[in-house]
C-alpha cells in the first residue's frame, strides 16, 4: 500500500529537521568540549553521568530529538501565535515556556542515561537520589545555560526563516543561487479586486490588517499545492512553482480553484469582521527565468525573464475578458486532466511590448 505525504506535510518536514541537527551539532561541540577539560573522566562521578558508548548514543538521539520538538512546537504550534510580538519579545515569550519543557525533559532523559549506564530502572531510589543530587550541581546550571543558548540559537533561526521564508533560507545556505542558473518555471500573479476602494473605506490600519487575514486565508491553498510565494507587492501576491512541481497533478491549476474556494468559505468571516469580502483575479504563465542571488546592500533571490512580465499582463487581462482567470497557451497544452478541465479559447492577443501574438485561455467557470 502506498502512502504519499501531502506536500504541507513535506514542507513542515524540511522545516523541521534543521532544527534537529542544529540541536545536534552543537550538542556535540558542547559534549566533547566538556569532556576533553576534564580530560575525558568523570571528575564527579556522584553527580555526572559516565560517557560510555551507549549514553553518548542515546545523548545524541536524545539531542537530536528535542530539537526536532523544538522545530515543532516553531513551524507547527506556535506558527502564529506570536505574530505581532516585537523579536525580543517574541523569544523571551518562548524562553519560558521552553525552559519549562526542557526541564522536564532533562528529568527524563537523565533518569534514562543513568539507568542505561548503572543498569538500576529509570524509578529506582538510587537513580532518583542521583538526580537529586545533580540538579543541585553545577554539572545541571552549565546544563541550563548551554540548553539555554541552543534554544536561543533556534528562535533566532526560526525568526529569519519566517521572515525571509524557508525556501529562500535553504538556497542562500545551500549555496544553490549564488551562480544565476536558467530554469523553466510557472508564474501566478494574483491581484485583489477592488483594493482601493476597500482601502479607503477601511483605513489604513484596518486595511493592514485585512490584507494580512488575506494572506493567512490563502496561505493553506498555495503550500497545498507545492506553490511558493515570491513576493507580496501590496494586494499582489506572486506565486511560482518549479515546472514539474506546478505540472504535476495539475497544481497551477489546482491552485487557483483552491484558493477560490477558500476565499468563499471564508466570505462570512471578512464581511462580519471588515464588512469587505475580498476577490481577486489571477494571470498564469509558464517560462524560462533567470534566478540567482542579487543586491548590493541587501541581497535577495529574484527570478528575472519574460514569463513575469507576461503573467502579469495576462493578470490585468482579466478585467477585459470579464474573468478571474486568464493563462497562456503554452499552459493549456500542460494540463493533464482534461477531462476534468473544460477551458475557453478567448483569443489570440498582442500583449504591450511584444511582437508576437499570444493564444489565451481561461477556465468555463473560472469564478
Amino acid at each position: 500500500m502506498n502512502y504519499h505525504l501531502s506536500p504541507k506535510i513535506k514542507r513542515n518536514i524540511s522545516r523541521i529537521l534543521p532544527f534537529g541537527f542544529i540541536w545536534l551539532i552543537i550538542g556535540c561541540v558542547f559534549l566533547f568540549y566538556d569532556y576533553s577539560l576534564t580530560g575525558y573522566q568523570n571528575l564527579n562521578p556522584e553527580t555526572d553521568i559516565t560517557l560510555t558508548i551507549p549514553v553518548f548514543i542515546f545523548a545524541l538521539s536524545a539531542i537530536f530529538i528535542v530539537g526536532l520538538i523544538i522545530g515543532t512546537m516553531e513551524m507547527v504550534v506556535f506558527e502564529k501565535r506570536f505574530k505581532g510580538y516585537s523579536l525580543l519579545a517574541k523569544i523571551s515569550s518562548k524562553l519560558i515556556i521552553y525552559l519549562g519543557l526542557l526541564l522536564v525533559i532533562i528529568l527524563i532523559t537523565y533518569s534514562v542515561a543513568e539507568s542505561i549506564q548503572s543498569g538500576l530502572n529509570p524509578v529506582h531510589p538510587e537513580v532518583r537520589s542521583k538526580l537529586t543530587r545533580f540538579l543541585g550541581s553545577l554539572t545541571f546550571l552549565n546544563t541550563i545555560l548551554q540548553l539555554a543558548f541552543q534554544l536561543f540559537l533556534s528562535l533566532i533561526y526560526a525568526a529569519i526563516s519566517e521572515n525571509l521564508g524557508h525556501n529562500v533560507l535553504k538556497n542562500f545556505f545551500t549555496g544553490r543561487y549564488h551562480t544565476p542558473k536558467n530554469e523553466r518555471r510557472i508564474f501566478m500573479f494574483l491581484d485583489m479586486k477592488r483594493s482601493t476602494s476597500i482601502a479607503e473605506k477601511l483605513g489604513h490600519v484596518a486595511y493592514f490588517d485585512f490584507l494580512q487575514k488575506y494572506y493567512d486565508a490563502l496561505s493553506d491553498s498555495i503550500i497545498n499545492h507545492s506553490g511558493e510565494v515570491y513576493q507580496y507587492v501590496g494586494d499582489e501576491i506572486v506565486i511560482t512553482w518549479e515546472y514539474e512541481k506546478g505540472i504535476r497533478n495539475d497544481n497551477w491549476l489546482n491552485c487557483f480553484i483552491d484558493l477560490k474556494r477558500t476565499i468563499i468559505s471564508k466570505a462570512s468571516d471578512f464581511e462580519h469582521r471588515y464588512h469587505q469580502i475580498p476577490d481577486f483575479r489571477a494571470g498564469i504563465h509558464v517560462g524560462e527565468v533567470t534566478t540567482g542571488e542579487i543586491g548590493a546592500l541587501k541581497k535577495e533571490i529574484v527570478f528575472t525573464g519574460d514569463v513575469l512580465n507576461t503573467a502579469a499582463r495576462l493578470q490585468a487581462m482579466g478585467k477585459k475578458f470579464e474573468t478571474d482567470l486568464v493563462f497562456s497557451e503554452d499552459l493549456n497544452h500542460l494540463i493533464g486532466d482534461k477531462q476534468a478541465f473544460s477551458t475557453k479559447h478567448l483569443g489570440e492577443i498582442l500583449l504591450r511590448g511584444k511582437s508576437d501574438k499570444t493564444g489565451v485561455f481561461t477556465l468555463n467557470s473560472p469564478s
